[in-house]
């Protein structure tokens, strides 16, 4: 770890250690679950671990309450979609192995997805999910198109190995 890799992770230690309840207890507001609060407030440390800046923040809570609001945006934003999903099997009347197949599929793909690091699963994400285009997502998370770029096939080649189960969940549709 270099010099400047230590100032950072020291530094957002040192955030983690003053803003990290109050981002709690924040979030708990919103989620009515303390145990979804904590993990989305590590998440948004986490992707401020990961970003490259050491800059001082002039205004750290606006920064992760901005951070964890599109944390739990996906949140709301996946179990929709798995409610929109599931919805739709059972108008079909699909069978409760065709749902079992489902949500293994969905697990599996979240597993993958869960491997990635966080700027490439966000960059996926609000491509796959989201729809939005490159300029539109280098605008939503303050990167160079080039980056949205190189996320998205570093995904594309992290999820490509396991293609069959999501043709398998496509097809099921």
């Amino acid at each position: 770890m270099s010099g400047a890799d230590s100032a950072h992770s020291d530094y957002v230690g040192s955030l983690f250690r003053i803003h990290y309840p109050w981002l709690c207890s924040r979030l708990h507001r919103y989620l009515n679950s303390r145990a979804h609060a904590e993990d989305i407030a590590v998440d948004a440390f986490v992707q401020l671990l990961s970003a490259p800046q050491i800059a001082p923040i002039r205004q750290p809570r606006a920064l992760l309450t901005t951070i964890a609001q599109r944390l739990v945006y996906q949140v709301w934003r996946r179990r929709d979609l798995e409610r929109t999903y599931f919805a739709a099997l059972d108008d079909d009347a699909a069978c409760a192995e065709d749902r079992a197949q489902v949500l293994e599929a969905l697990q599996a793909i979240d597993l993958l997805l869960e491997r990635l690091p966080a700027k490439v699963k966000t960059t996926f994400l609000l491509s796959r999910v989201n729809g939005l285009t490159y300029p539109q997502i280098a605008a939503e998370l303050g990167i160079s198109q080039r980056s949205v770029s190189d996320y998205m096939a570093r995904a594309v080649t992290g999820l490509e190995s396991h293609t069959d189960q999501m043709w398998e969940l496509a097809c099921l549709r």
